[in-house]
């Protein structure tokens, strides 16, 4: 039963990745931008943060669960998160593959994204009480870190597809990075468009 949690995990979280969203959007651009070699340790040190970030989730569900205001607050994180990256992101230009990048920045852009990751609490909010009632998954310290591990592995299977993927299709296409950035970016700023109304309205 308890490798039952972990394949839930795994499964549950690599399709969560697959939506766009800031996380996987920056795995493209890395890949772009720095190579294949970088986006690997941005997502290396993403899925390690998202194991404690998961863990950390699931083991104060309740809590989190009382917490509404937190929850507004989380929604209008993001909206602001999505806003900041929309902007650098537009603003990087095409010389940015030819920037010296070291491995130090990569891992701690994962580590960073990793912990400002508001999208991560109400998603697993959600599927964690769904699947606890449902008898998918069982709960205790071991338990949640079994399934905070099948969470990581599937983060990291998610984002590497995501990077191989967008690494085939630029050496396929030879896409300009100044274009793959702007695309991004309004991508990022409409994902933020349609939070914004959201939360609004709701």
């Amino acid at each position: 039963m308890i490798f039952l949690n972990f394949l839930v995990g795994l499964v549950v979280n690599f399709i969560g990745y697959i939506p766009l969203g800031n996380i996987n959007l920056t795995v493209v651009q890395l890949t772009v931008n720095r190579g294949v070699k970088h986006a690997m340790y941005f997502i290396v040190s993403f899925a390690i943060v998202e194991f404690f970030f998961t863990y950390a989730i699931m083991y104060f569900a309740d809590w989190f669960a009382d917490q509404k205001n937190l929850m507004l607050w989380l929604d209008w994180l993001l909206v602001v998160i999505l806003v900041v990256m929309a902007v650098i992101t537009w603003r990087n230009t095409a010389k940015a593959k030819q920037a010296d990048y070291s491995r130090t920045d990569s891992i701690k852009y994962g580590i960073i994204l990793g912990f400002i990751n508001p999208m991560q609490v109400p998603f697993w909010m959600v599927w964690g009480t769904y699947l606890l009632s449902h008898d998918w998954i069982i709960s205790g310290k071991g338990a949640l870190a079994v399934l905070s591990a099948g969470s990581s592995l599937g983060a990291f299977l998610s984002l590497f597809c995501f990077a191989r993927f967008s690494n085939y299709l630029n050496e396929k296409f030879a896409f300009s990075s100044k274009v793959i950035n702007h695309t991004i970016s309004v991508v990022l700023a409409l994902i933020a468009i349609v939070l914004f109304i959201r939360n609004i309205w709701r």
